[in-house]
């Protein structure tokens, strides 16, 4: 089987379904993209890492890489192998220099863990074949428009068409007043809460 390196293309926040997130990856020199459907929580794991955010005490994926390189255990690359009535499964290649083993994980918590060790993350062929998406356009509209996709394979839970979308809540509050906000949150903790101010920050600099 073929196998096919991904890349991050971003997370789509439901603005109609608490707490879902789509995480999308998309495969590198080609225009297919592959959505998942993850919890808040992992969502918030894998944002944080690439928004180089500073939690205030360490994440579970921060604390599982710490201990890891405590012991010189290394990730290798993350591989998406398996696609079953919708959910896909994924394990992690471990090395400690001497000895490679492999880890069943959940595929959020691959990736989320994929981020901080700078690890590739990989699928086969007939996983793009059976839940990828085909982006003719910019993956910047494709992140806007993910929740009115259909669902492929059952990777994409399906949600009512959004007529008008919601402004955002900090969309008043000036560009000192949203890093202020930001660190405040970052400090107590509240990702979720960060994200969205992160998102209306990008979303004035585009």
């Amino acid at each position: 089987m073929k196998k096919i390196k991904l890349d991050i293309v971003g997370l789509s926040y439901s603005q109609t379904q608490s707490g879902a997130y789509a995480l999308v990856l998309g495969e590198i020199g080609g225009n297919r993209r592959l959505p998942i459907i993850i919890g808040g929580f992992e969502a918030q794991a894998i944002a944080v890492e690439i928004e180089k955010m500073q939690p205030s005490r360490p994440l579970t994926h921060d604390l599982f890489k710490t201990f890891a390189n405590s012991f010189q255990i290394n990730i290798q690359e993350v591989l998406i192998y398996n696609l079953v009535d919708g959910i896909f499964f994924a394990k992690l290649i471990c090395s400690n220099g001497e000895k490679t083993i492999e880890l069943d994980s959940r595929t959020s918590d691959a990736v989320a863990l994929a981020v901080r060790f700078g690890a590739p993350v990989y699928t086969y062929d007939f996983i793009m074949d059976a839940a990828g998406i085909i982006i003719e356009s910019n993956d910047f509209a494709f992140l806007e428009n993910i929740e009115n996709l259909p669902p492929k394979e059952n990777t994409l839970r399906k949600e009512p068409v959004q007529e008008d979308e919601p402004k955002s809540p900090y969309a008043h509050l000036s560009d000192e007043q949203l890093e202020a906000s930001l660190q405040k949150a970052i400090d107590a903790e509240q990702y979720e809460t960060a994200a969205k101010i992160r998102d209306e920050i990008e979303r004035r600099k585009a």
